[in-house]
């Protein structure tokens, strides 16, 4: 896969959420460009989450517009499903809890989307899952269930099951949740190579190290706005700062 254009694969501008009656997200704006990594960082209930569940319409929103390539997704209720094939074909999802379905092997789990989404033959499809299992180190376990599989091996096994219809843009929440740090160091180089192969993707952390590993540009939101953006060197040290005086 090689992707060069200098046209963003996503654009967020001026996005507004408010659950009963809170201000969840205040305007946030935000681009990611091919062949980068993103990284968002924040305290909880910054509305990092909730950003990334907007992006992939699982979330509603008020305000604002998100642009993924030629899919737009305005402000008011989620689109049904049907109306949402191509969006699911330009954008991935590596939820923090993995999100695999447990009554489905680990190839099984890949091969949904590849299936339902493109109308692949269930053998293509179980081509690709293979061909993505071997290159994120998990080929081994592709008959294996979720419950027979680590934590690390599981959440490899969701950004395969996330690469498998080959989206630009590859959304994960707090991925280094229940990994140790070698874990980290290996997670933050597959996604150095998954960018620099011209993919995009946005990530939350609350883990300034792996943000420092991965990261092309940093995003610090709080309070439902982008307060802070720009290479990880100048970024980060404002952010720990800030953390250090903010009252605990």
């Amino acid at each position: 896969m090689s992707r060069t254009s200098d046209a963003p694969t996503l654009h967020v501008e001026a996005l507004h959420l408010a659950r009963a009656h809170r201000a969840v997200l205040q305007g946030v704006s935000l681009t990611v460009h091919p062949g980068t990594v993103s990284v968002l960082v924040g305290t909880s209930g910054a509305g990092k989450s909730t950003l990334l569940r907007t992006i992939v319409a699982l979330e509603p929103f008020d305000r604002g517009r998100i642009q993924l390539g030629p899919c737009l997704i305005e402000p008011g209720p989620v689109p049904p499903e049907s109306q949402l094939r191509a969006l699911r074909r330009r954008v991935g999802m590596v939820f923090q809890q993995h999100a695999l379905f447990t009554h489905l092997t680990v190839r099984e789990n890949v091969t949904l989307a590849p299936i339902h989404a493109l109308g692949a033959a269930a053998p293509h499809a179980a081509t690709i899952a293979d061909e993505l299992l071997a290159s994120l180190g998990v080929a081994h376990r592709g008959d294996a269930y979720p419950n027979q599989i680590s934590g690390g091996e599981a959440q490899r096994v969701a950004i395969a099951r996330a690469l498998a219809v080959d989206p630009p843009l590859l959304l994960m929440d707090e991925p280094t949740a229940a990994l140790d740090p070698a874990r980290r160091g290996a997670l933050a180089d597959s996604l150095r190579t998954l960018a620099s192969q011209g993919r995009a993707l946005l990530i939350t952390t609350h883990d300034v190290e792996f943000a420092r590993a991965v990261a092309d540009v940093v995003s610090v939101l709080d309070g439902g706005l982008v307060v802070d953006q720009g290479a990880p060197a100048e970024v980060l040290p404002r952010y720990l700062a800030r953390m250090a005086s903010s009252p605990v």
